[in-house]
């Protein structure tokens, strides 16, 4: 080729790699394996709720951090995961394939049947209520490209809050303690990034760094910290970041040489719950905030993944 063409074309390559080494996070997992961190953690109140594959069947558990003692929560043979207690502690919200495609439902806390709670041909899943119990926010289809839906739980009334493109891939929605805002994922334009609502008008801004991108956020009760999974492009390990909203600021809470995610605060902030692969199978971490120290949660054979407190009433 001509040496003018050619030196256009080596620029080309040039700034493609660049991008690509400037490329966001990918939230799919892959393989790790490290040495484990303490294994015995020390009673504290409350309970975890998670997904757990046992047998083969995924169903949502939930262990006591006081006994160290895990029940069953769902025994259905379709897949159960992504759950998210309501603010008053008396159930569980979870998504569900059992009808075929995944759906809402409802369980109570001590177990038992669950309550469906729409019936559409849409895929819908990833829901957190609102602090006040009112709301429910989700992840649907129904319109075709993946959005952010708001349901009120009472009249059924619903609106479509972030509408991101044809090709869209949203995730993890997150109410903050006020109810005022939402933060999520979203891979729109530029790879997947850490996104805030405002609930009353719809307007959103992006928290995560453009460079580094984001998934799978969680609002602290503060309201002014969101913590977050980081990965870098092709990396074979993830970090859990903190962001604050005021400073503008990131410090990193979780740097295990594995894949680890899902992070939530506890209901006082003390410390976060979070699953990683860090021993192979994906596995359920409690760490206190003030020292770093960690404790396993879960135990045995079978994957968990997707922790989250039960409120303190």
């Amino acid at each position: 080729m001509p040496a003018r063409t050619e030196r256009r074309f080596s620029r080309v390559l040039g700034l493609l790699g660049l991008l690509a080494s400037l490329a966001p996070l990918s939230c799919s997992d892959a393989g790790s394996s490290a040495p484990p961190p303490s294994e015995s953690a020390p009673p504290s109140g409350g309970e975890l709720v998670y997904e757990r594959v046992v047998g083969g069947n995924q169903d949502l558990y939930a262990t006591s951090l006081q006994t160290g003692v895990e029940r069953r929560l769902t025994t259905d043979p379709g897949q159960d995961g992504l759950p998210r207690w309501s603010p008053d502690g008396r159930s569980v919200y979870f998504g569900s394939d059992r009808s075929g495609n995944f759906q809402l439902y409802v369980v109570a806390a001590e177990g038992g049947a669950a309550r469906r709670i729409r019936t559409n041909a849409a895929t819908e899943w990833q829901a957190d209520p609102s602090p006040d119990g009112g709301k429910l926010a989700f992840l649907t289809n129904q319109e075709g490209a993946e959005h952010l839906f708001v349901m009120d739980l009472a009249t059924g009334a619903e609106r479509a809050l972030v509408r991101h493109g044809k090709k869209s891939i949203l995730g993890n929605p997150s109410w903050s303690s006020d109810g005022s805002r939402i933060v999520f994922s979203s891979n729109w334009r530029v790879g997947h990034q850490i996104y805030l609502v405002n609930v009353a008008d719809g307007q959103s801004r992006r928290l995560s760094w453009i460079h580094k991108g984001g998934c799978e956020p969680r609002f602290h009760r503060d309201g002014r910290r969101v913590i977050y999974v980081s990965r870098g492009h092709h990396s074979e390990k993830s970090r859990l970041v903190e962001h604050d909203l005021q400073a503008e600021s990131e410090r990193v809470l979780i740097d295990w040489p594995a894949l680890n995610y899902d992070p939530v605060y506890s209901p006082d902030g003390t410390e976060i719950a979070f699953a990683s692969n860090v021993t192979g199978d994906y596995a359920i971490y409690r760490q206190r905030l003030s020292d770093g120290k960690a404790w396993r949660v879960t135990h045995g054979p079978g994957p968990a993944r997707y922790p989250d407190y039960k409120p303190v009433r």
